[in-house]
């Protein structure tokens, strides 16, 4: 299995709204805005922050993006980060991740932060595992307001 993570272009705005689609059916709640995603969203998103593609054999399987904080250019927060169904279970999200994360030091990042939905807590052991850190007192800058609000996880990339 050969693979690849390479960062994103504008180009890949489709690409990622249909991977984020189809890595989310069955398997994100139905009222998350992820069910929703569109070419121009991902083009905001690689505009504002930027993103990576995970590529297993040469076929695009997964994808993830960031965006700065607006009160804190040196913290991003991890967003829309998934895996189609059938590569699941083989640990590429982990790829993807760490991928943000060697970006991040490389920029001279302060933090990266994700959120875990209410209905997947079995995601922070495998977060916690890289070293992010449940921060309760924060709030999830992209948090859908019509759903439970988020568990805001950290990282600080400070040494």
């Amino acid at each position: 299995m050969n693979i690849v993570v390479r960062e994103a272009t504008e180009d890949d705005a489709k690409l990622i709204a249909e991977l984020t689609r189809a890595a989310w059916a069955g398997k994100v709640s139905v009222t998350s805005s992820g069910h929703r995603e569109t070419a121009v969203v991902v083009a905001d998103h690689l505009r504002d922050g930027g993103g990576f593609v995970l590529l297993v054999d040469g076929e695009p399987v997964g994808s993830v993006r960031w965006l700065p904080l607006d009160a804190d250019p040196d913290v991003w927060e991890i967003c829309r980060m998934g895996v189609l169904p059938r590569y699941r279970g083989s640990n590429l999200s982990q790829h993807l991740l760490e991928a943000v994360i060697h970006h991040g030091l490389a920029c001279g990042l302060d933090e990266v932060r994700l959120a875990v939905r209410a209905d997947q807590p079995k995601l922070i052991d495998f977060y916690t595992a890289f070293e992010f850190e449940l921060a309760e007192e924060l709030e999830y800058s992209h948090a859908n307001p019509m759903e439970t609000p988020p568990l805001v996880m950290r990282r600080s990339l400070r040494h």
